[in-house]
């Protein structure tokens, strides 16, 4: 038979493509194993003369900031007025002398600790090592021990406020202390010693706060007067302990959404009339939270502000001292949410008559000026289509706001953050930096100057001092040098774009490859999702330590990252896609972002696509599997808050809303386990006490009575994890096993031929 070309085509494509699918099966071995953990350790520490932690002295005279360099950890300390720098201390001597003192070995470069302060003068550094604060004075260059590091460890994250506590507090004239007793307020002279019962109808059911507010004249107090409610344990088995053989039961306190709350009510009490007021609340009723109680200079009126439950109204209330009576000086209101949690600000000038208080009223985060004695905004200070990040310093003489913003610069990445100064009343607006580059700033204490390090993750860092008046570089004090990392064929991740689902917004996300990336080969895509609405989380800056993406791509994969609609840090239309659909994670525009990714570049191969996430990565990285089979293939999910009425009550009601609706149950994976398609690895730390292990044990149950096919890992005595060493192994092995198509090497080969490189190297 003879062949024509037409009947060859169908043969050579075949023959193509089976060598692509060779091709690919050749990754993932053992070899590709060897590279990423020796990638591991050629790329840490590796970057040199790029600033971690930075400081200023009280003074403002000093700053300093700690690099990694050929030799280790250098303190360097910069002096701005003379515009020199040098090492902040003598690093071998201090060595020597902390060395003698612990009687341990004590490298001059690679020190116990990694800040420290500086005394008032400036003539000493203060710092904690081996559980002890220590002195060195830099003239004399002598250590000395000072007290034992005291425990300052906090409390349990959920843990209610007893607010029970018999603490006196005193007036700010000292003439009389202000304490609970029986669950009531009481005052006492500190001269006479008289005691004066001022509440009576505190129990132990309805008692005061011990968080009591004297007015600056010391005649008039405020205090909460609580309901408290029923606490919401979870419960948990630590299989393992390490001080006994037997297992422990344990628990935590964990509000869940539609738990209830306690009830806060402000109680005002005159001393000099002996008058006690109960606080009108019906501009309050329905709290999920009242805070900042603040006394003005005057004791004539107090403020506090009001977070109604579900997140849609807030108000900033004032007290007339007098008689109680209460008015709204700001009133917050969305038909979605208000980011209470990530996006609020607010600064009272001349003791507040005016107030500087952000708001998305216009669909961006901006800056406005309040009149307190109308109640109405006199000026927005901020205006267009970017977002106010971070008020850094607010200047109540020049009247001016220095503030971190993002996508204001025309071109560049819109999450960049840029340094800037502005007049109260919006006018002259001075940017502080420019460089096309994520920037981040450390402000001396008189806000003169600034250390400014700024980089994208293709570019290395940069850092100069600069003049906070009018961003001028008045000193360049570092150059990252990544020429060990270049060594290793570390190759830049790319920033890629696309249009999300609405065709008009881009969508920025990054696209990681291998070290022997091959344009020739197919890739399968893995990409590391976390689309927690309180942020948004692609790396801008240069990826000194988030090294994790670039050993999983050794093994033969694509990487990438994005934010998709539903996240924070742009518009307010952009963010309110998350609203009641946690479910959705942006992946519509995932899928979009991740076919143009291929479209540009034909090596992704998108029929082969996986996904990973912890927390509520892992949330959505189960729901990529349920909700959008057809383009998701392998998912691995850590310690997933999987069922929203099942996580902690602040987060979810905060995006999910309140009451708890039938909204719940629709973005729930318990609820939709039956859908399950493809391949799906749980991970779980047997004691999270951040998202409750019950959350993926009812995932596990609902895959089971569903006879659904998937792999479950639980650690013994982790906590909120994304697996730790043995978790991420487990990860890597999975994708290779079910993207690739390979069976992962033997973890006794690995382990053979790691002792064997690390005999080489030591001889």
């Amino acid at each position: 038979m003879k062949l024509t070309i037409p009947t060859l085509r169908p043969l050579l494509a075949l023959a193509m493509f089976l060598c692509l699918r060779l091709a690919a099966s050749a990754q993932g071995k053992l070899e590709d194993y060897q590279r990423s953990e020796r990638l591991k350790t050629q790329l840490k520490d590796k970057v040199y003369y790029a600033p971690q932690n930075s400081s200023w002295s009280a003074s403002g005279q000093r700053g300093w900031y700690l690099i990694q360099t050929p030799r280790g950890k250098e303190f360097i300390a910069i002096q701005p007025v003379t515009q020199t720098k040098a090492l902040a201390f003598d690093h071998e001597q201090l060595a020597r002398q902390l060395a003698a003192a612990t009687q341990k070995p004590v490298e001059a470069y690679k020190l116990p600790f990694s800040t420290f302060t500086y005394s008032q003068d400036d003539q000493q550094i203060e710092f904690r090592a081996e559980g002890y604060v220590w002195g060195y004075t830099l003239a004399s260059k002598q250590l000395t021990k000072k007290e034992p590091i005291r425990d300052e460890s906090r409390p349990y994250w959920a843990s209610s406020q007893k607010e029970q506590s018999t603490r006196p507090v005193y007036s700010p004239d000292s003439t009389r202390t202000a304490y609970l007793k029986n669950h009531n307020l009481y005052v006492r002279s500190e001269k006479s010693r008289e005691e004066i019962q001022l509440s009576f109808d505190g129990s132990e059911g309805d008692y005061y706060s011990d968080q009591i507010r004297w007015s600056p004249d010391s005649r008039k107090i405020v205090t909460m007067k609580v309901r408290p409610n029923e606490k919401h344990l979870i419960h948990f088995v630590r299989s393992s302990p390490d001080d006994q053989l037997q297992p422990k039961l344990e628990n935590r306190e964990y509000l869940k959404p539609g738990d209830a709350l306690p009830i806060r009510r402000p109680q005002l009490f005159l001393l000099d009339q002996n008058k006690h007021i109960s606080i009108d609340d019906a501009l309050f009723n329905q709290a999920y939270n009242l805070s900042r109680v603040d006394w003005r200079k005057d004791s004539q009126t107090f403020t506090f502000e009001y977070n109604q439950r579900g997140h849609q109204l807030y108000r900033v209330l004032e007290v007339k001292a007098t008689d109680g009576s209460i008015r709204p000086l700001i009133e917050e209101k969305s038909p979605t949410f208000i980011d209470y949690s990530g996006k609020r600000y607010r600064h009272d000038l001349a003791d507040g008559k005016q107030i500087i208080w952000a708001s998305e009223r216009d669909g961006w985060n901006h800056l406005y000026l309040y009149d307190a004695a109308t109640g109405k905004v006199k000026n927005q200070i901020t205006k267009g289509e970017w977002v106010v990040r971070q008020v850094m310093n607010v200047d109540e003489k020049k009247r001016t706001v220095t503030f971190a913003a993002s996508g204001k610069v025309p071109g560049q990445d819109p999450y960049f953050v840029q340094y800037y100064r502005v007049n109260l009343d919006g006018t002259g607006l001075v940017p502080l930096t420019a460089e096309n580059a994520n920037h981040s700033a450390t402000f001396s204490p008189d806000y003169t100057y600034f250390i400014d390090s700024y980089s994208r993750v293709d570019m290395p860092p940069v850092t100069v001092l600069r003049s906070a008046a009018d961003g001028k570089v008045l000193m360049e004090l570092e150059k990252a040098d990544i020429s060990e990392w270049q060594k290793t064929g570390w190759r830049a991740p790319e920033v890629f774009t696309a249009k999300g689902r609405d065709s008009t917004t881009d969508i920025w996300g990054i696209i990681i490859r291998p070290t022997n990336f091959d344009p020739a080969k197919k890739y399968p895509i893995i990409e590391n999702i976390y689309a927690g609405p309180h942020s948004a989380f692609t790396p801008k800056s240069f990826m000194t330590s988030n090294r994790s993406m670039f050993e999983l791509a050794e093994l033969g994969f694509i990487v990438v990252q994005l934010d998709g609609m539903g996240t924070s840090q742009r518009s307010k239309a952009f963010h309110d896609l998350c609203w009641k659909n946690l479910k959705d994670a942006g992946l519509p525009d995932r899928m979009l972002w991740l076919k143009a990714a291929a479209q540009k570049h034909p090596e992704l191969d998108l029929d082969r696509v996986g996904i990973y996430g912890t927390s509520a990565g892992g949330q959505s990285s189960t729901g990529a599997l349920l909700f959008h089979p057809d383009f998701y293939k392998v998912a691995v999910s850590s310690c997933g808050c999987h069922d929203n009425r099942m996580d902690k009550i602040w987060w979810n009601e905060q995006w999910m809303g309140y009451p708890v609706g039938p909204h719940y149950a629709e973005c729930s994976n318990v609820t939709n386990a039956s859908k399950l398609q493809g391949k799906l690895l749980l991970i779980l730390g047997e004691v999270d006490d951040n998202v409750d292990p019950a959350s993926t044990m009812q995932l596990v149950n609902a895959l089971i009575k569903a006879n659904k096919d998937f792999d479950f890992l639980m650690v013994p005595n982790m906590a909120h994890s994304s697996g730790g060493d043995y978790g991420e192994h487990k990860r890597r092995d999975f994708f290779v096993r079910h993207l690739l198509g390979v069976e992962p090497p033997a973890w006794t080969e690995l382990e053979k031929k790691s002792n064997e490189a690390n005999r080489v190297k030591q001889e």
